[in-house]
């Protein structure tokens, strides 16, 4: 076996706390005509990283007219190039598949007292 192949589990390793520290970056920005931040909303539909650690998250809004259209990606972009352990990061806005209120988490439900 290879060295190169010996790192590939810490790696994987690595990327999943990078991950995880996305999400908590992605948990402090709020849709502000909701609130509730974008994690819990299911705006992000996807987190990429590659192997050095450059981000792609794949997100939409709450419809194509959204007020934040034109600043919510560039400032979840932002906060995720600021951690330092992504090299850098790019948000990929789609529209498929449309948002809708089901993609939220349970606990976005219980706080819009969607129950």
């Amino acid at each position: 076996m290879s060295k190169e192949n010996n790192n590939e589990p810490q790696k994987e390793l690595i990327k999943k706390e990078v991950e995880r520290q996305i999400i908590d970056v992605l948990k402090t920005i709020y849709d502000p005509e909701i609130p509730v931040d974008i994690y819990e909303l299911g705006l992000i539909y996807e987190i990429n990283i590659d192997d050095d650690f450059n981000v792609e998250i794949v997100m939409t809004l709450t419809s194509p007219s959204c007020p934040v259209a034109e600043t919510l990606p560039p400032e979840v972009e932002e906060k995720v190039n600021g951690l330092w352990s992504v090299k850098s990061a790019k948000v990929t806005l789609t529209w498929e598949p449309p948002w809708d209120k089901d993609m939220m988490s349970e606990e976005a439900k219980v706080e819009l007292g969607l129950y």
